[in-house]
């Protein structure tokens, strides 16, 4: 059995903080601080990611494969548990809800990228091609030896041109290391099966946060799942992208915050 890297810090009732791709669990690592007083946090690393198991190239990975190698962080959790997820780790997040529906007491999400959703409610073109586009970039980037242009691409996109440039060397390394799986990442979540019906059905509390200046596409997914779940609060952030998590963790990190202190 495979098991998955996490951190672990306070006690409490149950938080489980799942990342963004192109990153690790050290991304929520400020928000853990803030809540480990009143709560037991865990945060994951997500296949390939940070220190879990690398991503299986001999078969496809599905959200719920990524939700599958989080059971034991679940566990130990206790249940029931709140989660807490960013971008694919949101999409993630979604999927586990779905399919634990009494294991998940409430959902803080940013900019869930479930990216099939916007297929199935109109064929191409739609809000997504701007992230296909970018993937098959990133892709041909990776076909000739290129891992820091498919980093560029990919980080560019969500991030803003330049992005990329003005990254530290530090940083760059773990994030060119991971952008190999960005075909996987992609197959993931533009051919997600589950039906925006679904969402419809869960009867669970969700926090729906939005960048103003997020890409089309992530902006495209929260107009449909925030139209659908039904007990959803959104909360959409003056001046923040996608990756407002990790640009602006202190204001991002107060919503989530107070939020959880309601349940």
């Amino acid at each position: 059995m495979q098991l998955p890297y996490f951190r672990e810090v306070g006690s409490g009732p149950g938080v489980v903080c799942l990342h963004a791709n192109a990153s690790s669990s050290s991304q929520w690592r400020l928000l853990m601080d803030t809540l480990a007083p009143r709560f037991h946090v865990l945060a994951a690393d997500s296949y390939g990611a940070g220190k879990s198991p690398g991503w299986p190239t001999d078969r496809p990975v599905w959200l719920r494969d990524e939700v599958a190698l989080l059971e034991p962080v679940f566990v130990r959790a206790g249940e029931p548990f709140a989660l807490v997820a960013h971008s694919y780790g949101a999409a993630v997040a979604l999927i586990a809800a779905v399919m634990h529906p009494r294991r998940v007491r409430v959902m803080a999400l940013y900019e869930p990228t479930l990216f099939a959703l916007l297929d199935a409610e109109s064929p191409p073109p739609n809000a997504a091609d701007g992230i296909r586009s970018v993937v098959a970039g990133a892709a041909d980037a990776l076909d000739v030896g290129d891992s820091a242009r498919a980093a560029q691409c990919f980080i560019d996109y969500w991030m803003g041109v330049g992005t990329w440039e003005r990254t530290p060397e530090a940083r760059k390394a773990p994030i060119t290391t991971s952008i190999v799986n960005v075909r996987g990442w992609a197959k993931a979540l533009i051919s997600e099966p589950t039906r925006l019906r679904t969402f419809a059905e869960l009867n669970v509390p969700v926090l729906y946060m939005i960048g103003k200046d997020s890409p089309e596409s992530s902006r495209g997914v929260a107009t449909l799942l925030t139209r659908a779940l039904p007990r959803v609060e959104v909360v959409e952030f003056e001046g923040l992208g996608h990756m407002g998590p990790v640009t602006h963790p202190e204001v991002v990190n107060k919503a989530i915050s107070n939020f959880l202190d309601h349940f």
